[in-house]
């Protein structure tokens, strides 16, 4: 894993509205809680909310798509519905496709090959978008979500379990100490337990 050559960004605790249907009016941080930010190693901190609750610049989720701005100090404003290749959608399920624009970082696919974005019904980000000029961005880090799935699977034993991150069929104190190293750092690429 070359963190030096990629972008992270882990949007943390973004709490989008829980219904069934996303609201169609500006829907990040409904809790005024400041779950509207994320952290980009290279790029500083990112705003999902910029001009505050109700903004007309603040990004909404709905099904088809997601619409509005991101504003970071560091490079400006990210459009996450420009006209050239429509945007980011969202297929109704939370998986998110298609491209967001920078002007001073360019296209950041949503969807790529190895990666893509996914959103849940309690407004969750996960996964991985890229950008040619900002390498690959993470929407995952590790939380109290993992420790709950890892707590399900403490001293259990036998093939596929989730929470052995040491690969020896068994969910033991080694794989504690590997889940503590990355507590509230960027998920490695194919961590198991989101």
């Amino acid at each position: 894993m070359m963190h030096w050559r990629r972008l992270t960004l882990a949007i943390f605790a973004m709490a989008i509205s829980a219904l069934a249907s996303f609201a169609s009016a500006e829907n990040i941080d409904p809790d005024e809680d400041g779950s509207q930010y994320a952290w980009g190693e290279n790029v500083g901190w990112l705003n999902f909310e910029p001009g505050g609750n109700g903004s007309s610049y603040a990004v909404t989720v709905e099904d088809a798509g997601l619409t509005g701005y991101v504003w970071a100090e560091n490079i400006g404003w990210v459009n996450l519905s420009p006209a050239s290749y429509g945007g980011v959608f969202n297929d109704g399920t939370g998986l998110l496709s298609g491209y967001a624009w920078g002007e001073n970082v360019g296209w950041i696919n949503f969807g790529p090959a190895y990666g893509g974005v996914t959103i849940d019904l309690n407004g969750n980000f996960d996964g991985w978008a890229w950008g040619e000029n900002v390498g690959w961005i993470t929407t995952c880090i590790v939380d109290f979500d993992d420790l709950q799935k890892f707590c399900q699977q403490w001293l259990q034993t036998g093939p596929g379990l989730i929470a052995d991150l040491d690969g020896s069929n068994s969910v033991d104190f080694i794989d504690y100490s590997i889940l503590a190293n990355e507590w509230f750092d960027y998920c490695p690429i194919g961590w198991p337990l989101k």
